[in-house]
């Protein structure tokens, strides 16, 4: 049955002509109210794609990187009356048949953050094609994360979420990073705010069409993620004076 909240998916998109319609075919529509796609400057044939497709397009002038996109997804998604926003990635690689689950999760008030897990059972990340350099990177980053969170979450670092329109009005997105680290900044601030997390399980899926990181990049948004832990920790930063919610 539909949900009874307003859903927007939000595809933060730069050069995913090879992935976008296979991506979007598998989006299960029934459960969506509207689809809103920002284009961050592609060199190729995203937008025209994404116009055939019949998606909301957003086009950035000029590459605002991966967190700049995303603030504008929310962002606007908020604007358009979004009670649950869902990010998926437009690269293939997070099998949105999750979303009903997550959608559900959220409307029934079972938490105010969803995760697609590709880690939750982890011999199928790596049967999925998850290279080992990101596998065990993942695992020590996360086991990192829940040591400073205080949770037990088996994956931070995933292109399939969700949120509630209250995460997404009380933490302030805007002050994160413009690059690869806006994940766990926005994460981090959602537990310092004191908002409920939960995960669900997806399938892993690496394809040669599948747009990656490279290993330098891995490596740099690896230890950007480690420099938010300490910042959380310590209360610097974005996280200085950061209330919880309930307090």
């Amino acid at each position: 049955m539909k949900n009874k909240s307003k859903v927007i998916v939000i595809m933060p998109a730069y050069n995913a002509e090879r992935t976008l319609e296979r991506t979007y075919s598998e989006i299960p529509k029934e459960y969506v109210d509207e689809i809103i796609l920002v284009d961050d400057a592609s060199r190729d044939n995203t937008v025209e794609i994404a116009k055939k497709l019949g998606l909301h397009v957003i086009i950035h002038s000029e590459n605002r990187g991966y967190g700049g996109n995303q603030k504008t997804c929310y962002g606007n998604a908020l604007k358009r009356g979004a009670d649950i926003v869902v990010m998926v990635h437009p690269d293939y690689q997070y099998d949105p048949a999750a979303l009903p689950e997550m959608v559900n999760i959220i409307d029934s008030k079972k938490a105010d953050i969803v995760f697609g897990s590709r880690m939750l059972y982890r011999h199928d990340a790596l049967n999925g094609g998850m290279p080992l350099y990101k596998f065990f990177s993942n695992i020590f980053l996360t086991k990192m994360e829940n040591l400073v969170f205080r949770l037990n979450l088996s994956e931070y670092h995933t292109g399939l979420r969700a949120y509630s329109r209250e995460v997404l009005e009380s933490i302030n997105f805007l002050s994160c990073s413009d690059n690869f680290v806006f994940d766990t900044q926005i994460v981090a601030l959602a537990v310092k705010s004191g908002f409920r997390i939960a995960e669900v399980p997806i399938k892993t899926r690496y394809h040669n069409d599948s747009s990656s990181i490279s290993f330098l990049d891995s490596v740099e948004y690896g230890l950007s993620t480690l420099k938010v832990l300490w910042h959380f920790k310590m209360g610097k930063g974005i996280y200085e004076n950061h209330k919880n919610r309930k307090s």
